[in-house]
Protein backbone atom coordinates (compact mmCIF):
# COMPACT_ATOMS: atom_id res chain seq x y z
CA UNK A 1 0.00 0.00 0.00
CA UNK A 2 1.14 3.53 -0.80
CA UNK A 3 2.13 5.84 2.18
CA UNK A 4 -1.26 7.85 1.88
CA UNK A 5 -3.63 4.56 2.29
CA UNK A 6 -1.17 3.44 5.12
CA UNK A 7 -2.09 7.11 7.20
CA UNK A 8 -5.78 6.28 6.37
CA UNK A 9 -5.61 2.88 8.25
CA UNK A 10 -3.65 4.18 11.03
CA UNK A 11 -6.00 7.17 11.23
CA UNK A 12 -8.90 4.59 11.45
CA UNK A 13 -6.71 2.51 14.26
CA UNK A 14 -6.68 5.58 16.05
CA UNK A 15 -10.54 6.28 15.65
CA UNK A 16 -11.16 2.73 17.01
CA UNK A 17 -8.91 2.49 19.80
CA UNK A 18 -10.62 6.07 21.20
CA UNK A 19 -14.23 4.81 20.81
CA UNK A 20 -13.16 1.37 22.50
CA UNK A 21 -11.91 3.70 25.64
CA UNK A 22 -14.84 6.17 25.46
CA UNK A 23 -17.57 3.44 25.24
CA UNK A 24 -15.49 1.08 27.61
CA UNK A 25 -15.22 3.63 30.32
CA UNK A 26 -19.26 4.69 29.88
CA UNK A 27 -20.48 0.54 30.13
CA UNK A 28 -18.31 0.15 33.08
CA UNK A 29 -19.97 2.69 34.83
CA UNK A 30 -23.31 1.54 33.39
CA UNK A 31 -22.39 -1.72 34.74
CA UNK A 32 -22.22 -1.00 38.52
CA UNK A 33 -24.59 1.53 38.56
CA UNK A 34 -27.21 -1.03 37.48
CA UNK A 35 -25.39 -3.90 38.97
CA UNK A 36 -25.41 -2.50 42.49
CA UNK A 37 -28.61 -1.40 41.69
CA UNK A 38 -29.79 -4.85 41.17
CA UNK A 39 -29.03 -6.03 44.47
CA UNK A 40 -30.76 -3.12 45.76
CA UNK A 41 -33.04 -3.65 48.81
CA UNK A 42 -36.26 -1.85 47.24
CA UNK A 43 -37.65 -4.13 44.25
CA UNK A 44 -38.26 -1.07 42.64
CA UNK A 45 -34.84 -0.20 42.42
CA UNK A 46 -34.19 -3.75 41.33
CA UNK A 47 -37.36 -4.11 38.65
CA UNK A 48 -36.27 -0.54 37.21
CA UNK A 49 -32.25 -2.37 36.83
CA UNK A 50 -33.51 -5.52 35.56
CA UNK A 51 -36.01 -3.83 32.84
CA UNK A 52 -33.10 -2.03 31.39
CA UNK A 53 -31.11 -5.14 31.42
CA UNK A 54 -33.43 -6.74 29.04
CA UNK A 55 -34.36 -4.17 27.13
CA UNK A 56 -30.68 -3.40 25.83
CA UNK A 57 -29.58 -7.47 25.95
CA UNK A 58 -32.34 -7.89 23.84
CA UNK A 59 -32.04 -5.12 21.52
CA UNK A 60 -29.41 -5.68 18.70
CA UNK A 61 -26.14 -3.04 19.04
CA UNK A 62 -26.62 -2.19 15.04
CA UNK A 63 -29.82 -1.46 15.31
CA UNK A 64 -29.47 0.56 18.30
CA UNK A 65 -26.47 2.50 16.90
CA UNK A 66 -28.65 3.58 13.49
CA UNK A 67 -31.61 4.58 16.46
CA UNK A 68 -28.75 6.94 18.44
CA UNK A 69 -27.78 8.22 15.09
CA UNK A 70 -30.75 8.83 12.86
CA UNK A 71 -33.81 8.66 15.04
CA UNK A 72 -32.66 11.09 18.28
CA UNK A 73 -32.20 14.03 16.09
CA UNK A 74 -35.78 13.81 14.20
CA UNK A 75 -37.34 12.91 17.99
CA UNK A 76 -35.12 15.82 20.11
CA UNK A 77 -33.91 18.08 17.30
CA UNK A 78 -30.08 17.44 18.07
CA UNK A 79 -27.37 15.72 16.46
CA UNK A 80 -24.58 13.59 17.80
CA UNK A 81 -21.40 13.44 16.12
CA UNK A 82 -20.46 9.55 15.08
CA UNK A 83 -17.96 9.19 17.77
CA UNK A 84 -20.98 10.02 20.66
CA UNK A 85 -23.36 8.54 19.09
CA UNK A 86 -21.34 5.34 18.92
CA UNK A 87 -19.88 5.58 22.70
CA UNK A 88 -23.44 6.20 23.54
CA UNK A 89 -25.38 3.20 21.75
CA UNK A 90 -21.80 0.61 22.37
CA UNK A 91 -21.59 1.85 25.88
CA UNK A 92 -25.33 1.49 27.29
CA UNK A 93 -25.47 -2.03 25.24
CA UNK A 94 -22.51 -3.34 26.78
CA UNK A 95 -22.96 -1.91 30.38
CA UNK A 96 -26.56 -4.29 30.22
CA UNK A 97 -24.08 -7.33 29.68
CA UNK A 98 -21.52 -5.86 32.48
CA UNK A 99 -24.34 -5.11 34.95
CA UNK A 100 -25.13 -8.82 34.99
CA UNK A 101 -21.29 -9.71 35.97
CA UNK A 102 -21.79 -7.48 38.49
CA UNK A 103 -24.61 -8.49 40.18
CA UNK A 104 -23.31 -12.16 39.67
CA UNK A 105 -20.02 -11.51 41.54
CA UNK A 106 -21.77 -9.55 44.30
CA UNK A 107 -23.91 -12.65 44.63
CA UNK A 108 -21.37 -15.03 44.65
CA UNK A 109 -19.78 -13.13 47.92
CA UNK A 110 -19.85 -15.05 51.03
CA UNK A 111 -22.93 -14.02 52.93
CA UNK A 112 -21.13 -14.30 56.01
CA UNK A 113 -19.22 -11.33 54.88
CA UNK A 114 -22.50 -9.29 54.51
CA UNK A 115 -23.62 -9.94 57.79
CA UNK A 116 -20.53 -9.38 59.78
CA UNK A 117 -20.57 -6.05 58.23
CA UNK A 118 -24.00 -5.96 59.54
CA UNK A 119 -22.54 -6.89 63.30
CA UNK A 120 -20.05 -3.98 62.68
CA UNK A 121 -22.95 -1.43 62.00
CA UNK A 122 -21.53 -0.56 58.48
CA UNK A 123 -24.10 1.10 56.29
CA UNK A 124 -24.94 -0.30 53.01
CA UNK A 125 -22.69 1.97 51.02
CA UNK A 126 -19.95 0.94 53.64
CA UNK A 127 -20.71 -2.66 53.47
CA UNK A 128 -20.65 -2.14 49.18
CA UNK A 129 -17.67 -0.17 49.57
CA UNK A 130 -15.23 -1.83 51.77
CA UNK A 131 -16.82 -5.72 52.01
CA UNK A 132 -18.29 -6.82 49.02
CA UNK A 133 -16.57 -4.58 45.99
CA UNK A 134 -12.81 -5.39 47.40
CA UNK A 135 -13.97 -9.34 47.19
CA UNK A 136 -16.36 -9.15 43.98
CA UNK A 137 -14.29 -7.13 41.67
CA UNK A 138 -11.58 -9.50 41.39
CA UNK A 139 -13.84 -12.20 40.18
CA UNK A 140 -15.51 -10.07 37.36
CA UNK A 141 -11.94 -9.50 35.66
CA UNK A 142 -12.29 -12.61 33.13
CA UNK A 143 -15.50 -12.08 32.42
CA UNK A 144 -14.92 -7.92 31.60
CA UNK A 145 -12.11 -9.09 29.69
CA UNK A 146 -14.32 -11.44 27.39
CA UNK A 147 -16.57 -8.24 27.46
CA UNK A 148 -14.05 -6.29 26.28
CA UNK A 149 -13.37 -8.03 23.52
CA UNK A 150 -16.67 -8.53 22.60
CA UNK A 151 -17.13 -4.70 22.81
CA UNK A 152 -13.90 -4.45 20.48
CA UNK A 153 -15.07 -6.12 18.08
CA UNK A 154 -18.83 -4.33 18.59
CA UNK A 155 -16.65 -1.52 17.09
CA UNK A 156 -16.56 -2.24 13.42
CA UNK A 157 -20.88 -1.39 13.75
CA UNK A 158 -20.20 1.84 13.46
CA UNK A 159 -18.96 2.27 9.68
CA UNK A 160 -22.39 1.86 9.33
CA UNK A 161 -22.66 5.57 10.18
CA UNK A 162 -20.00 6.65 7.82
CA UNK A 163 -17.72 7.32 10.79
CA UNK A 164 -13.95 6.41 9.83
CA UNK A 165 -12.56 3.37 12.37
CA UNK A 166 -10.54 0.59 11.29
CA UNK A 167 -13.33 -1.50 9.31
CA UNK A 168 -14.39 1.79 7.67
CA UNK A 169 -10.95 2.91 6.50
CA UNK A 170 -10.05 -0.69 5.47
CA UNK A 171 -13.12 -0.80 3.16
CA UNK A 172 -12.16 2.16 1.30
CA UNK A 173 -8.48 1.02 0.97
CA UNK A 174 -9.99 -2.26 -0.36
CA UNK A 175 -11.74 -0.22 -2.57
CA UNK A 176 -9.03 1.87 -3.71
CA UNK A 177 -6.63 -1.08 -4.07
CA UNK A 178 -9.25 -3.65 -5.55
CA UNK A 179 -7.00 -6.47 -2.88
CA UNK A 180 -10.01 -7.87 -1.05
CA UNK A 181 -7.81 -10.99 0.41
CA UNK A 182 -5.21 -8.78 1.65
CA UNK A 183 -6.79 -5.80 2.84
CA UNK A 184 -9.11 -7.92 5.15
CA UNK A 185 -6.54 -9.72 6.49
CA UNK A 186 -4.62 -7.44 7.68
CA UNK A 187 -7.52 -5.99 9.42
CA UNK A 188 -8.23 -9.23 10.92
CA UNK A 189 -4.45 -9.29 12.29
CA UNK A 190 -4.78 -5.54 13.77
CA UNK A 191 -7.76 -6.63 15.76
CA UNK A 192 -6.15 -9.80 16.67
CA UNK A 193 -3.40 -7.65 18.11
CA UNK A 194 -5.13 -5.20 20.12
CA UNK A 195 -7.50 -7.93 21.18
CA UNK A 196 -4.35 -9.73 22.30
CA UNK A 197 -2.80 -6.98 24.36
CA UNK A 198 -6.39 -6.06 25.82
CA UNK A 199 -5.87 -9.76 27.44
CA UNK A 200 -2.95 -9.62 28.72
CA UNK A 201 -3.38 -6.29 30.38
CA UNK A 202 -6.59 -7.22 31.99
CA UNK A 203 -5.16 -10.11 33.35
CA UNK A 204 -2.52 -8.68 34.57
CA UNK A 205 -4.71 -6.54 36.32
CA UNK A 206 -6.72 -9.62 37.77
CA UNK A 207 -3.64 -11.00 39.17
CA UNK A 208 -3.05 -7.92 40.92
CA UNK A 209 -6.01 -7.32 42.53
CA UNK A 210 -6.41 -10.81 43.37
CA UNK A 211 -3.19 -10.69 45.72
CA UNK A 212 -4.52 -7.85 47.23
CA UNK A 213 -7.24 -9.33 48.70
CA UNK A 214 -4.97 -12.98 49.22
CA UNK A 215 -5.59 -14.63 46.39
CA UNK A 216 -2.46 -14.00 43.96
CA UNK A 217 0.37 -16.08 43.69
CA UNK A 218 2.58 -13.97 46.18
CA UNK A 219 -0.05 -14.43 49.01
CA UNK A 220 -0.22 -18.19 48.17
CA UNK A 221 3.71 -18.25 48.39
CA UNK A 222 3.91 -16.19 51.62
CA UNK A 223 0.87 -19.17 53.54
CA UNK A 224 3.10 -21.76 52.15
CA UNK A 225 6.21 -20.14 53.79
CA UNK A 226 4.75 -19.36 57.29
CA UNK A 227 2.92 -23.30 57.13
CA UNK A 228 6.79 -24.69 56.57
CA UNK A 229 7.93 -22.38 58.97
CA UNK A 230 4.72 -23.52 61.53
CA UNK A 231 5.65 -26.91 60.74
CA UNK A 232 9.26 -26.61 61.95
CA UNK A 233 8.86 -24.81 65.30
CA UNK A 234 6.02 -27.87 65.88
CA UNK A 235 9.00 -30.40 65.44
Amino acid sequence: MTSGLWELVIEGIWTTVQLLALSALLATAVSFVVGIARTHRLWIVRFLAGFYTEVFRGTSALVMIFWVFFVLPVAFGWQLVPLWAGTLALGLTYGAYGSEIVRGALSAVDPAQQESGVALSFTPWQRMRLILLPQAVPEMIPSFCNLLVELLKGTALVSVMGMGDLTFSANLVRLALQQSAEIYTYVLLIYFVIAFTLTRLMRGLEKKLKAGIGKGPASTESQRVRAVGVGGGVS
